[in-house]
């Protein structure tokens, strides 16, 4: 594998990594550079996450050597590091899948140009509000040599990129109505035509970023200091403590869960463990008939259209954001208010691994495998705890929180009892699963806290990584089965 090669005409970009801010440090040259007008910067949040307590994040990294290992890949890779890989870090397996898939889609040879990759990046992330993703790409962007005026606005692109607004738009919060049309839209419009390696390329891409964003604000990611949103040069009101200790996230604020909220839940894991001992049972005893199967399939279907988002009626992009791309009113929200019918999609008759896995990697070549053992860690990834209890099965929860996303898209599993979702998921959890996976800009604090109470930040981090990888390859199955019908 080579790396792909940049063009030739570079931008200047004036973005520090870490390193730069970060090892200033000590009251004296503090002090000393005052008199020369040097501000030094701090960091607006405590930590990569605003949801989990900065010192459980940087702890896995100093107890877990195969965490810092591949943190330290990644910094000599990129020259940074960024919040997104430091919550992943609860979870090294997944993390090391991810980087080496993300780094093989922005960096290494493919049917698309390093500048496409990552403005198809700064599209897809802006669909979503994402203003720390776009920000990251907006830097990777001037730096791989791109011209700065197509960020005045999509308007400002290449015509073939404008042509993919349809597609971003469709594939972000209403992939059901993805048709070979759409594709046929794309590979023959004449001199901005893409070719079929490059329209996976850019699906990919966009899948990718869009699900993305799902985790940066399921997690609550916060920018890196030398990022826009990231630092302050206020002073701060700590009189007790150097700005250059609290710039190096050395502050001691406390950070203690709601102990008293988790009293009053005790005993949540232990139901919850129970409900799923009961449906194994049930599931010995016996089997429902195909038709109730159905019926229960799409009794959840309608009910999560249902389940609310968010309190606030409207989330309205800033002009930054949403100069990236069109119909800022577009989504899954106004699709299910107006009470619109999600059509099903049988996994039976077009899945990822009989179909889609085959046609990216045909196209793309490695690519459908990285995904495919993307998709496979994130699904099977298990320490056999729930919180404090140990030597637990866990697969029907995973199994019930991956099949209720992709419930939520019309896709159906013919050989799952639908009805198990009910019983495992409750309400405050299914509001931050469809919040996160359909509106991930209105992800708020208080749904990351009202689901799981007991449960460890960890495994709430993974259950962000099962959502995470399940809507990406709810969106594929649609893209890749339109295309599949356009070539047929």
């Amino acid at each position: 594998m080579r790396h792909a090669v940049a063009p030739t005409e570079h931008v200047g970009n004036n973005s520090f990594t870490v390193t730069d801010l970060i090892k200033i440090c000590t009251h004296c040259e503090r002090l000393s550079k005052k008199d020369l007008g040097v501000r030094i910067p701090r960091p607006l949040g405590n930590g990569p996450s605003r949801f989990i307590p900065e010192k459980e994040i940087l702890q896995v990294s100093k107890v877990d050597t195969r965490t810092q290992s591949i943190f330290e890949d990644a910094f000599a890779a990129l020259g940074r590091l960024d919040n997104i890989s430091l919550v992943m870090g609860f979870h090294p397996q997944y993390l090391e899948s991810f980087l080496r898939t993300q780094h093989y889609l922005l960096q290494m040879d493919g049917p698309l140009s390093l500048h496409y990759r990552h403005y198809i990046g700064i599209m897809a992330t802006a669909r979503h509000q994402c203003s720390y993703l776009v920000n990251l790409h907006v830097n990777d962007f001037l730096q791989v040599g791109g011209d700065p005026k197509w960020l005045n606005g999509l308007d400002g692109a290449p015509q073939k990129l404008q042509h993919l607004g349809e597609l971003n738009k469709i594939l972000a919060h209403r992939p059901w109505l993805l048709t070979k049309e759409h594709i046929e839209h794309l590979l023959k419009a004449e001199e901005h035509s893409w070719s079929l390696a490059e329209l996976i390329h850019a699906v990919v891409l966009l899948t990718h970023y869009h699900s993305l964003a799902s985790f940066t604000f399921g997690c609550g990611i916060t920018p890196e200091i030398h990022c826009d949103g990231g630092h302050t040069f206020r002073p701060p009101s700590l009189s007790q403590y150097c700005v250059c200790d609290i710039a190096n996230g050395n502050s001691h604020a406390n950070h203690y869960d709601d102990l008293l909220g988790n009293q009053e839940l005790s005993g949540e894991v232990e139901v919850l463990m129970e409900k799923m001992k009961q449906l194994q049972e049930c599931r010995d005893e016996e089997e429902a008939s195909q038709e109730e199967m159905a019926t229960r399939f799409e009794r959840e279907k309608t009910e999560s259209m249902l389940v609310v988002t968010a309190e606030d009626e409207e989330c309205v992009p800033s002009r930054d954001v949403s100069r990236h791309f069109e119909d800022p009113s577009y989504g899954y929200k106004d699709f299910s208010r107006r009470g619109e019918h999600v059509p099903t999609f049988r996994v039976q008759d077009y899945s990822w691994e009989d179909h889609g896995f085959s046609l990216v990697n045909r196209l793309y070549p490695d690519v459908g495998q990285m995904l495919d053992e993307k998709f496979q860690m994130a699904y099977n990834l298990t320490y056999n705890t729930m919180a404090t209890h140990k030597d637990v099965d866990t697969s029907m929860l995973r199994r019930a929180v991956w099949n209720y996303i992709h419930c939520m898209f019309g896709i159906r599993y013919d050989d799952y009892d639908y009805g198990e979702i009910n019983q495992l998921l409750d309400r405050s959890f299914k509001i931050y699963i469809k919040t996160m996976v359909c509106s991930p800009e209105k992800t708020t604090k208080r749904m990351y806290e009202s689901f799981w109470r007991q449960f460890q930040h960890s495994e709430k981090v993974h259950v962000n990584l099962l959502l995470m990888e399940a809507r990406m390859q709810a969106e594929l199955l649609y893209a890749l089965r339109a295309i599949t019908r356009y070539m047929t």
